[in-house]
Parts: structure tokens; C-alpha cells; sequence
């Protein structure tokens, strides 16, 4: 990890041949007041708490008045009780991520950090997100979509073949995800990526290393690269303690971080995410790169990707979370 810089020294910074600047924005001194949205009914409610505790803690440490609220049918009617300056959307799938939440706030006219409508439409979308990158020459594995209501193969899509990887089109945090190593596992495979609905995407196995590039406020971050220790970066290594290794700066070639850090900015601007976004990669050492999906709202847990790379940048926890914060009050319009 880098060493941290104070919340305040916001100076340019310089890693993997990249100069870094920091914005600065024209908001009061005075603290405002943020409500922290968390919780909801997403399949990765737990983590969204996890978000969501760790940012009430920490804009309450910073001095902002800061309340916590649960993401259910009453949260407009207690946002409109107790207008907040700002709201700090710390949901993780579903709503919060597919852009219906930003559609409410847009219509309240509470600025909030992240991307917009569209742009979380769109990244939490496999399928649309792949069609971006196919446009924008970023390297992805060969897929195939699948509607979860209609009668779907009996064995995997010829051209993919086994192993490959199934998966629902509108999930994260591996939430669904299952690798069909023999045609025997993908009964099962697709019946679990069933239960979410929609669409089920059917990829390319790509064997190797994995990686992730973290955006911030339109500069890239320092390369993470994810050891996990089962034979996937499941659920389950994500969010539990010892469950993965991460590695940051990660030990490649600087051309290779470079390349991987393009791609995300490549990407993170043809979804049209603001602020922040955090691209997966895969790196096979005979096919190179290949980046996996967009997520437009990274977790802020104690195992998440996106605070390890900003903290290997200098920036702070603390540091992180303010500067999303005034992101969302410097907007004085409403932009989707």
C-alpha cells in the first residue's frame, strides 16, 4: 500500500507513467448533510450494509451530519421529511445499481456520487456493456445471451464449448456466476442463473490471471490484481476474510497497466459513468487482456478493490469518501 496523504493535499499524483489530478470543488465549508441509502433486497444486501456502515462512519468522523437510511418503500417519504444536501447511494444490484434509484433521486433533485440513469443501465447490463466494448476495440471473451424464460440448450452453445462460464446478465459480486468445466455441470449452471431472470450470458473461459482497474474522478488508479483462494473470485472470496489475496500495485509490466488502465477509461467513458467505476480484466499469458464487466457503483467494505487502489495512490479511506461526497454536492443541476 502507498503511504496516505491527509484528506486536504490533494496534489497530483504519478504512478504507472500517469499523472493524476485532483479536482477541486467550490462547495461550502460548512459540513452538509448526507444520507447514507443501504440495505434494499438485492442479492447482495450484506455487502451494501457493509458499504453503507463503513461511509456513515467515516462522514461522521469527517464532521458531516450524516443518517442512515434503509433502502424499502418508505424511503422517499423519509427523504422528503428529512431533505438531505446530498444522498450517498451505498446500494450493491438490483435497483440501486440499474439506474432506478438515480431516476428517484433525479426526480427529488438530491444530488447524489455515481453515474446517472443511463450509465448505470447500461454497466449493469452484461450483454449491453459487451456490445460497448466490441464497439470501443476492447478485448472481451466470446458470449452468447440466453433469455432465463424460454427453453434454453440442453448443453453449452457449440462455438463456446467447455469449460465456460454462466452467468445472469444483470448481476454483480459473482452473485449467479458458475464455471461449466464438463457438459454434465450445466444443467445446473443455468439453473442457477435462472433464478435471477432476465438474461443469461454464456462466456468464453479465459484462464489466468485476474485483475481490476479502478477509475476516480477520470484518471485511472493503480492495477489490483485479485489471487482468490478457491478456484473463482466467488462471493464468497470477495467478502470473506482471507477468502482472496490482492496485490496492489500488481506486479506486471508497466505497459501492461497501462494498457488495462486505457481500456477502463475506454470503457468508463463509453457507458458515460461519472466519478468513479472499477473495470474486471482477465489476462491469459497467450491471448492477453480481456475485460470482463463495468461497475459503476465499487464497493467501499473493508475487502474491497477500489479503497486498496486508491490507498495505494495516497489516497485515504477517508480521503475516497469525502471527494465522492463533494462530487454530489458540486452538482447544482440535475444530470442523468
Amino acid at each position: 500500500m502507498g503511504n496516505e496523504r491527509k484528506a486536504a493535499d490533494w496534489r497530483p499524483l504519478r504512478f504507472v507513467g500517469i499523472s493524476t489530478r485532483v479536482r477541486k470543488y467550490d462547495v461550502p465549508l460548512s459540513k452538509p448533510t448526507i444520507a447514507v441509502l443501504m440495505g434494499g433486497s438485492s442479492a447482495e444486501r450484506e455487502i451494501s450494509l457493509q458499504t453503507g456502515m463503513g461511509v456513515s462512519a467515516t462522514l461522521e468522523g469527517l464532521g458531516y451530519i450524516t443518517y442512515s437510511l434503509e433502502y424499502d418503500d418508505t424511503f422517499v417519504d423519509r427523504l422528503r421529511e428529512r431533505r438531505p444536501d446530498a444522498v450517498f447511494i451505498a446500494l450493491h444490484g438490483g435497483s440501486g445499481e440499474d439506474g432506478s434509484v438515480q431516476a428517484i433521486l433525479d426526480w427529488m433533485r438530491l444530488p447524489y456520487q455515481g453515474s446517472g440513469v443511463r450509465a448505470s443501465a447500461v454497466a449493469m447490463d452484461k450483454e449491453m456493456t459487451k456490445a460497448l466494448m466490441l464497439a470501443n476495440g476492447i478485448p472481451t471473451p466470446v458470449f452468447s445471451v440466453f433469455e432465463a424464460s424460454a427453453p434454453l440448450p440442453t448443453s453449452p452453445p457449440s462455438e463456446l464449448g467447455c469449460p465456460c462460464v454462466v452467468k445472469p446478465s444483470a448481476q454483480g459480486s459473482s452473485v449467479g456466476v458458475s464455471i461449466v468445466s464438463e457438459s454434465a455441470d450445466w444443467a445446473d449452471a443455468i439453473a442457477g442463473a435462472s433464478k435471477f431472470g432476465g438474461r443469461i450470458l454464456v462466456e468464453q473461459y479465459i484462464p489466468g490471471r485476474e485483475f481490476t482497474a479502478a477509475i476516480l474522478e477520470e484518471q485511472p488508479l493503480p492495477i489490483v490484481e485479485i489471487i482468490p483462494n478457491d478456484d473463482s473470485y466467488s462471493y464468497a472470496a470477495k467478502y470473506t476474510p482471507g477468502g482472496s489475496t490482492h496485490k496492489v500495485p500488481a506486479q506486471v509490466d508497466a505497459s501492461l497497466a497501462m494498457s488495462m488502465q486505457d481500456y477502463a477509461m475506454r470503457l468508463h467513458s463509453a457507458v458515460g459513468a461519472r466519478d468513479y467505476s472499477r473495470t474486471d480484466f482477465l489476462l491469459d499469458e497467450h491471448s492477453g487482456i480481456f475485460a470482463l464487466e463495468c461497475n459503476t457503483l465499487p464497493g467501499l467494505t473493508a475487502f474491497s478493490l477500489f479503497p486498496e487502489a486508491a490507498a495505494a495512490a495516497g489516497i485515504s479511506y477517508a480521503a475516497l469518501v469525502e471527494r465522492l461526497v463533494r462530487s454530489a454536492l458540486a452538482r447544482t443541476a440535475v444530470a442523468g
